[in-house]
């Protein structure tokens, strides 16, 4: 099954493969795998890469071995997450954000809408999810597809460098990444292109990130240095990877502009805040967060029309009337339509382009928002801050939020998550790194690549069924916004 899958690439796959990747390969060496031989949902990959293009350097270099901490073991991800919610159910007092909730409440008056009680879970400064531990691994609530092998990283830097040089090569480039999370993805980028000098000499690394605790170990994992600034008197951090410059930003404003842009925003979009409406009989009406008698958080519709009606109202506008009378409820985000309207400006003045990747929908998204902790289901509202809280993406919206911001900029896809990689030659390199891997490291690569690219269940895993590896390759979509500029993007084609 696996074979037949790896067979399944159309000429242009292997043109690309031939003219992008297969240049100069060199043989992966068992030692250059990432290894994580104790978890059914380990990988192992080396960072050995291939030629882009003939402009480039002769080859990529061979990636040493990541220094990430190692995974023993994963018990679920998030792509197979069917546990029915629960609740801790342990007597505990009330956390200081849970303290903070319900005086946010009072002082209100009344109930917050979802999106605010989604926002002040992650980000609350002082005790939201994401900003003082590391949420992600087997130790986290959460993995995700960087973590499961340096072969996503590899693809994603091969997409931006066909890119840049569709971009003219420019000699300068904002390198941007949107919640870079453990810096997994963007070391794998750098690790793999090093040897491409003209390329990697043109990088500017900037990393949107809220977290003080991931920024320490963006910092560690890519391997950065501080030097004396000569034309300041601040330091200049270099990531010893590949030399680049690395600069870090609370918000992409914050990022400068003036540059070509290149930016990533892997499963970021799907941690905005979403507004939840619920039909009722007087109507469409929010639904929101309140405090119940026994001082637990309940969720109650709004009694009057609230101002993220707004929001709905121009979501359905853009839908089908077919598609909006079938629901009884739907999820919007402003986040994501301002943040995509910003990333067309600046795609649009600047040049460049943006890639974004997500488990999402290719049309209006209902009632998705799920809470994760420890890699299963829990109830939205039980024990805030303590677990991970997603929606699914409205790529649609995205899609018109860009195209009304301006019309300098081109929108591609969504396609499916194995339908990008595999267009970029990952089915390649997977075969590649077979030839030379030990039975283990073999079997760990297989696994790793059906969760990338797979649907559903794996055929071929002959493990406890309790830990059958669940493929992400059709729950993950693919969508770029470029400048016209450049015209179709590689994988878009």
């Amino acid at each position: 099954m696996l074979r037949k899958l790896l067979r399944q690439s159309s000429a242009f796959h292997r043109q690309l493969y031939t003219t992008y990747l297969a240049s100069h390969l060199a043989a992966p060496s068992p030692t250059s795998l990432r290894s994580r031989p104790s978890s059914p949902f380990s990988t192992s990959s080396s960072s050995s890469s291939q030629n882009p293009n003939a402009t480039f350097v002769e080859h990529l270099e061979d990636a040493e071995e990541s220094d990430s901490p190692s995974n023993t073991s994963i018990s679920i991800d998030r792509s197979g997450l069917y546990n029915p919610p629960e609740h801790s159910h342990e007597p505990n007092s009330d956390s200081e954000l849970v303290k903070h909730l319900k005086g946010i409440i009072k002082f209100r008056g009344g109930p917050i809408s979802v999106a605010e009680y989604m926002e002040e879970v992650l980000t609350n400064p002082k005790a939201g999810f994401y900003i003082n531990r590391d949420v992600f691994g087997a130790e986290g609530d959460f993995i995700t597809s960087p973590e499961v092998s340096q072969m996503f990283g590899e693809m994603i830097g091969v997409w931006v460098m066909c890119l840049w040089e569709q971009m003219g090569q420019p000699q300068r480039v904002n390198l941007i990444e949107l919640g870079p999370g453990r810096g997994t993805l963007m070391a794998d980028l750098l690790r793999g292109a090093s040897k491409f000098e003209k390329f990697i000499d043109s990088l500017h690394v900037h990393l949107v990130e809220c977290s003080p605790a991931l920024q320490k170990l963006q910092h560690l994992n890519l391997k950065c240095i501080d030097q004396d600034n000569v034309e300041s008197a601040d330091k200049r951090i270099i990531s010893s990877l590949a030399g680049n410059p690395v600069s870090w930003h609370a918000t992409l404003e914050q990022v400068p502009s003036g540059l070509p842009t290149i930016i990533i925003a892997h499963e970021f979009f799907d941690a905005l805040p979403v507004h939840q409406f619920q039909k009722a009989s007087r109507g469409w009406c929010e639904k929101m967060v309140d405090v119940a008698d026994d001082s637990s958080f309940r969720f109650v519709l709004s009694s009057q029309p609230t101002p993220a009606i707004l929001d709905l109202l121009k979501r359905c506008k853009w839908a089908l009337n077919e598609e909006i009378t079938k629901l009884n409820q739907i999820e919007v985000c402003p986040k994501a339509m301002e943040l995509t309207q910003t990333i067309a400006k600046r795609i649009s003045s600047d040049g460049g382009g943006a890639l974004i990747i997500d488990y999402g929908l290719n049309g209006v998204v209902s009632d998705s928002l799920q809470a994760i902790r420890k890699h299963k289901f829990v109830d939205i509202l039980d024990n805030p801050g303590s677990a991970d809280l997603s929606a699914y993406v409205d790529f649609p919206s995205i899609r018109h939020s860009a195209e009304e911001a301006s019309g300098d900029v081109s929108i591609y896809g969504p396609i499916t998550q194995s339908q990008f990689l595999g267009s970029l030659g990952i089915n390649f390199r997977v075969e590649a790194l077979l030839h030379n891997c030990t039975d283990e490291q073999a079997e760990a690569l297989k696994t790793g690549y059906w969760r990338l690219v797979g649907d559903g269940e794996a055929p071929f895993w002959e493990g406890p069924d309790d830990s059958v590896p669940i493929g992400m390759g059709t729950r993950y979509l693919a969508m770029a916004i470029v400048n016209k500029k450049q015209g179709v993007p590689v994988a878009f084609q």
